[in-house]
């Protein structure tokens, strides 16, 4: 399988270039969605649904007499300025393919060019269903991401194992990271108001400051996860956006904030809404009010032990020991959350760190990786798919 991905490694890193120069923003991918719809059909052999999930693609191959196991990539970009300078970069001003999705696109296509070998060639009892998914970077208006109207749509209807890779930008190409349980995080967002009397700076005692409020609150946000989380459990509180006042000599009536909340378990998840809102009370104290506002987003992902092993053993068998480790993914979010809890599922990470040293984030501007690993990410989740359909796993 690795010698069939290394044959077409050129055709992957063409596909990834070709999404990376046209990156569309989530529920928007029209011009991604129409590339993977025809090169499923010229690879022939797979059934293709399009506009499922509004701009996400379905294909299917095998005889459907057993399991379904699933595979899955997402294909949306981000509101970010490239400043990669790579003669592929972006021509969409203001959107980039800063996470990675352009990659996970190509590999999965990629996936489809080696199954339709192994159909042709293996006894297959099943089926193998592609996800090419819309907006995993953001909701709707209306709580929705793109693998929660995959879902609704019936993407994952009868599917008995749902796989995926992320590729990770900070860690060396080839290296391969995997983990059992909770491995990312759920993400949280909120809005708050603190209110109180503006008025002149001379006479702040006239008032009640919601600046001078704010600085208790503050302490009490950021005391949750140590001083009223039990420290095994992993969570964070964190501010990203503080405004109030527009003068030096006017105390405001109002301070706005927002911020991020993660947490891996239900229960921890819950007790930091409640913790979050009573550190927020604490301006009742001081003569002023709050506003509250919890925007619930992606549960944490929870990778399926024995799917998981199914993905480690493959990658062994593969690739040997030294590159595959045990290794926690940290505090992000990602909502093939939502498709681990609709069938047994799991993620691992592809080391993609270019050689030269520099860092290149997520989500950030500069961001880029070494396609040299895409033939790595396709042969996996094939040949996973390729022991699921044979009964070897």
């Amino acid at each position: 399988m690795i010698e069939r991905a290394n044959a077409i490694a050129a055709e992957l890193v063409r596909l990834r270039r070709d999404i990376h120069q046209h990156p569309e923003l989530g529920f928007q991918e029209f011009r991604t969605a129409a590339l993977v719809a025809d090169t499923l059909q010229e690879i022939g052999g797979l059934t293709v649904q399009t506009g499922v999930g509004r701009t996400g693609v379905v294909a299917e191959l095998g005889p459907g007499n057993g399991p379904t196991i699933a595979i899955r990539a997402d294909m949306d970009a981000l509101p970010i300025i490239e400043k990669t300078g790579q003669p592929y970069g972006s021509t969409n001003d203001g959107v980039m393919h800063a996470c990675g999705h352009d990659a996970h696109t190509a590999i999965l296509l990629g996936v489809a060019h080696l199954l339709k070998q192994s159909l042709a060639e293996d006894n297959w009892h099943g089926k193998v269903r592609l996800l090419f998914q819309p907006s995993e970077e953001a909701f709707d208006a209306n709580g929705v991401s793109g693998a929660t109207a995959m879902i609704e749509d019936g993407a994952l209807a009868g599917v008995d194992a749902v796989i995926a890779l992320h590729v990770a930008s900070t860690v060396p190409a080839g290296e391969l990271h995997f983990y059992d349980g909770y491995s990312m995080a759920a993400v949280d967002a909120f809005e708050a108001w603190i209110r109180g009397k503006g008025g002149h700076g001379a006479y702040p005692h006239e008032g009640s400051d919601p600046i001078f409020m704010l600085a208790p609150i503050l302490n009490a946000l950021y005391a949750i996860p140590s001083r009223h989380v039990n420290p095994l459990r992993p969570c964070v509180v964190s501010l990203g956006h503080v405004q109030g006042g527009f003068t030096t000599n006017v105390i405001p009536s109002e301070v706005y904030l927002e911020g991020t909340i993660r947490s891996m378990d239900e229960t921890t998840r819950q007790k930091l809404w409640h913790e979050v809102e009573r550190a927020l009370s604490l301006s009742q104290a001081f003569g002023g009010s709050y506003e509250f506002k919890l925007h619930k987003g992606y549960p944490s992902l929870n990778n399926n032990p024995q799917v998981n092993n199914w993905l480690r053993q493959v990658a062994r068998d593969l690739l040997g020991e030294q590159p595959v480790q045990d290794a926690e993914f940290g505090m992000g979010a990602e909502d093939f959350a939502y498709m681990a809890r609709a069938a047994p599922g799991a993620m691992f990470m592809l080391g993609a760190a270019l050689p030269d040293g520099l860092l290149r984030n997520h989500h950030t501007d500069v961001f880029d990786i070494d396609e040299g690993v895409l033939p790595t990410g396709a042969a996996i989740l094939a040949e996973t798919a390729r022991r699921y359909m044979t009964g070897q796993l």
